[in-house]
């Protein structure tokens, strides 16, 4: 590892710690403040995958995912108002759905990256929220998982109504899931622009 990823590295950590919290509080009615931070994560992959290559991408995902994983243990051990910082379903599905869909996105990045400039961030990014999304809300609040944290009672994601208010009745964490993924698909356009202005100063301002 060295000196010029650390950048990278303390980013990806603070965005993953940052986001496993705020996960837990929710925005309005469907979203979770969760959904705001954790695009970033993708962003972060992204542009050391351009600047500095594959190897040095999957080098900030693993730390990053390391680092990230070491400070959510230890937020399941502070206690807040309402219980842990950070608890186990809310750790391992972070944990799980951020290797996965962070390996994926490098992955995809790379297969792309000599087309269009805008064409392997975007790509990368929107299939690799989806799988995130799924990922995680799934391990994190479907009740079918309840047995990963027995003491973790989440029924409150559980309840069951129309989706987004409006659609066909489905739990609680649905409806949760399909707002952050939206999120997420407005993000990623979004983040073609600090993607594009950010690779262009790496790159005249080496380090």
């Amino acid at each position: 590892m060295t000196r010029i990823h650390l950048p990278g590295i303390l980013a990806m950590a603070a965005i993953v710690v940052a986001s496993n919290i705020l996960v837990q509080f929710l925005f309005g009615q469907w979203l979770t403040y969760g959904a705001f931070t954790y695009p970033l994560a993708f962003l972060v992959t992204d542009l050391m995958n351009r600047v500095y290559g594959v190897t040095a991408a999957r080098r900030v995902v693993f730390v990053g995912f390391a680092v990230g994983v070491l400070c959510s243990l230890i937020g399941t051990q502070i206690m807040g108002e309402f219980g842990p910082l950070v608890t186990w379903r809310i750790a391992i599905g972070s944990g799980l759905a951020f290797l996965t869909a962070q390996l994926l996105d490098v992955a995809i990045f790379d297969r792309l990256r000599d087309r269009s400039w805008w064409r392997a961030p975007l790509a990368s990014t929107l299939i690799g929220s989806s799988i995130d999304t799924a990922l995680f809300f799934t391990i994190a609040f479907s009740g079918a998982l309840s047995f990963i944290e027995p003491a973790n009672d989440v029924s409150w994601a559980g309840e069951v109504l129309p989706l987004l208010g409006f659609g066909p009745a489905v739990p609680l964490w649905v409806s949760l899931a399909v707002a952050d993924w939206g999120v997420k698909l407005g993000l990623a356009l979004v983040a073609l622009i600090p993607f594009y202005v950010i690779v262009l100063r790496l790159r005249q301002n080496p380090a």
